[in-house]
This record gives C-alpha cells, structure tokens and sequence, in this order.
C-alpha cells in the first residue's frame, strides 16, 4: 500500500482499473492533447454562454492547475535550469527529455520573483474556478495517464504513462488510455485545497527576502545569473560529484553548499503576505472538510478517486469509518491550531507550561531563522500559556497509528489532504 501511496504523491494516480467513461468532458481533448492555454480559452468562452455547467467549470480548474505548472516550468527552461551539469542534476528517466536550454536569459532576483507570482497566480485562478463550482452531483470523467503537460517548458509533451513506463508492465501500459477516473465534487474541493497549500508556500517564498542567498547561491541551479560576485559563474560549474576526481574535493561546490546553508535566515521584503499564507492554509483546511460532507453523501460507485466507506476507490485502497472519523478529528484540531485556539508545544523549559501560538507567527511576522527554531530563541516572541494541541498527546498519536498503521498515516494524508 505504501508503495501505492507514494506514487500519489509525485504521479496523483496508480493504473489499477480500466472502466471507459460514457461521454467525454470538453476538457478532455485539450488534456490528451496538451493544448492547455487553446482548452482554458474554449471553456472560458462556454462559462460565458453557460454558467451553470459546472461540468465545464470543474475542467477550467483542472486545465488551470496543470497550467500553473506549465507555466513553471516553461520559466525555469528560458531562464536555463541547470539539468545536468549543475548542482541541480536530475537522473534517470527525467533527464532524458529535460535537455539544457541552449540559449538561457539571464535571471535576475526580480525575475525570480516573478516566477514565483505568476506560479501564484495561476493556482489562484484554479482555485477560484474549482471554488465556484456549486452542483453536488458534478462528475468529471478524465483518463489520467493520457494527460499531456509542457512539464519543463522545452516543448515536449509529458504525461503519466510516460512517467512511469519503469515501473509498471507493458500490460499496464497498454490500457493507460481506457483508465479513466472519475472525478466528483468532493475531488473539486480536495484539488482546491492543494492549490491553497501551494499558494501559502509561494506566499511565505515571496514574504522573506532572498536577495543575498540568490545573489551568492543562485548559479548552482541556472546558467546565467545576474550576481555581484561574476566570478561564482565563471570557469568550470560542473558540480556533479562532491569529489571532483582524482584531484580531490570539489572545492567550490563545497563551499556554495556551505554558503547555502548559512545563509537560511531572511528578513521579511512584504511581511503582510505571510497574513495571506495563513489565509490559503485555513481555506485548505475549510476545503477539506467539505470534500469529505460530499464524499459521505455519495451513493454510486464509481472509478473513485477517494472512495467512502461503502465505495472501492481506482487505489484499491479500503477507506474504513474509522478513517474517516480519525482523519475528520485531525483537520479540526489543525483548525484549532491556525486558529490560535491551541498551542504547539514549546520544546525548551519546564515541559507543559507554555506553547507556540502559530497564527500569530504569521500575523506578527519576524526574520525567519530556522536554525534558531530549532534552537527555541526565534519561538520567544509566541510563546504563551494556554491549551496544548492535542497533536502532543499519546492517546492522539495512538488513535492515529492504530486506525492507519504507524507508518502509512502521513503518506495517507497527501491522498486525504
């Protein structure tokens, strides 16, 4: 199960059923064709003459979403994401179709920025058209190893099939085009709720300011980078072992390593957007309980992304009451903590007398140190007295383990959201 649950992650579906969907959604032509921008057009288009087709309004929001990361990578690719010589080298099967750009802009910290907002941008318009979609009943039928993405912005078509050609059978392979999921409203919730969760990352990216470690660290990841220190870009970058051969360590890449971590520290350059990551998170909490109100209503059974107690998901994965109410438990209390209500346990001192007030760590923001957390002395300024989260009790922590099994909980959370 777990190697099942891990696939979710990286890949959002495993191949484990082959029912054909009776009559195609108008986003699909546009997913198995990887005509993303010509697709969110022609549904914007139809919204226009058809509100109500909530239908239509639940492919935008999926079409926008893999536009976001369209979008991304298309941005890393101009701007020349090392791929394989660099300190960002990436292997086996992603290499293959993820060349070097070979005429990169160069990349300023302001563009860098820029990236980073249009990558928020875009999850934010997915979030609202996935957020806007009302009928309980919607259903969203699409076959998901056929979905095609400009992934790394080279112009190569990606999908899921292709992903993941070395780890499943020719037999598998084959039926890839009959997979068909289908997508409910309860799913609607659970994808705008890891658009939100995204969002609060780009959110608290764009907060902190990360002039100085882009202006010392950059190059280890793209070509060309506009830097007051022109000598880290020049002479030789290729990083690709700590090393570096017969003539001893790598001394260079050692020592940007080092640089990178050392400079983990960052003043604030908009503080009032770390407010705005506080709201994309209580909002993914807000879309997690409404996912699973829709998912208990369901009463058919059919190709499941995540199934009800009485449903059998395309996981195969048996989904109990238990889980269900367990999980349910989970999300209120992480309410409670974005909330303020209840307090993350401070790991320095007398144990049980005072904790961590999270909302306020993103409603009075400071420099964010995450070695001085660790440490306890960047905690200080939220410190108080008050109700413990009950995250820190045993007795949460065995309901957890004995309704998931104690090593399965966190990577069904990433399914459950």
């Amino acid at each position: 199960m777990r190697y099942k649950l891990l696939l979710i992650v990286f890949f959002g579906t495993f191949p484990l059923s082959t029912q054909l969907a009776s009559a195609a959604p108008l986003a699909e032509e546009y997913l198995r064709t990887g005509q993303l921008s010509e697709g969110a057009t022609a549904l914007q288009a139809h919204l226009k003459k058809s509100a109500a087709d909530d239908e239509a309004r639940f492919g935008l929001g999926v079409i926008q979403f893999f536009q976001s990361f369209e979008h991304l990578g298309t941005n890393f690719y101009n701007y020349g994401l090392l791929t394989r010589s660099g300190f960002g080298n990436l292997p086996g099967r992603v290499s293959d179709f993820l060349p070097a750009n070979p005429s990169p802009k160069t990349l300023s910290y302001t563009d860098f920025r820029q990236i980073l907002q249009t990558w928020v941008n875009d999850l934010n318009a997915a979030e609202k058209t996935l957020s806007a979609i009302k009928d309980p009943d919607v259903k969203l039928p699409l076959p998901v190893m056929s979905i095609k993405v400009n992934l790394f912005g080279n112009g190569t078509l990606v999908d899921g099939s292709y992903l993941m050609g070395t780890v499943r059978t020719p037999e598998e392979q084959k039926l890839d085009s009959k997979f068909v999921i289908q997508f409910d409203r309860g799913d609607a919730d659970w994808l705008a709720g890891y658009c939100n969760f995204l969002c609060a990352w780009g959110e608290v990216l764009l907060a902190i300011d990360g002039q100085e470690m882009f202006n010392c660290t950059a190059h280890l990841f793209f070509e060309k980078v506009e830097t007051p220190y022109p000598f880290l870009v020049e002479g030789n970058r290729n990083f690709n072992s700590i090393l570096g051969g017969p003539r001893g360590f790598n001394r260079p890449l050692i020592s940007d390593i080092l640089a990178f971590i050392h400079l983990w520290r960052f003043e604030l350059k908009e503080p009032e957007r770390m407010k705005t990551a506080l709201a994309h998170l209580e909002d993914m909490q807000r879309h997690a309980k409404s996912m699973w109100k829709y998912y208990l209503a369901e009463t058919d059974n059919e190709n499941e992304w995540i199934p009800n107690p009485n449903q059998t998901g395309v996981l195969e994965i048996k989904v109990t009451q238990e889980m269900v109410d367990t999980w349910l438990v989970v999300v209120d209390e992480a309410g409670e903590v974005l909330q303020g209500k209840k307090l993350i346990p401070f790991w320095r001192g007398k144990p049980g007398t005072q904790g961590v007030n999270l909302r306020r760590v993103f409603t009075e923001p400071r420099k964010i140190d995450p070695f001085l957390w660790v440490q306890g002395t960047a905690a200080a300024p939220y410190l108080e007295k008050g109700t413990i989260t009950d995250f820190a009790s045993p007795e949460m922590w065995g309901r957890i383990n004995r309704t998931f099994g104690r090593n399965n909980f966190f990577t069904l959370a990433f399914w459950f959201n």
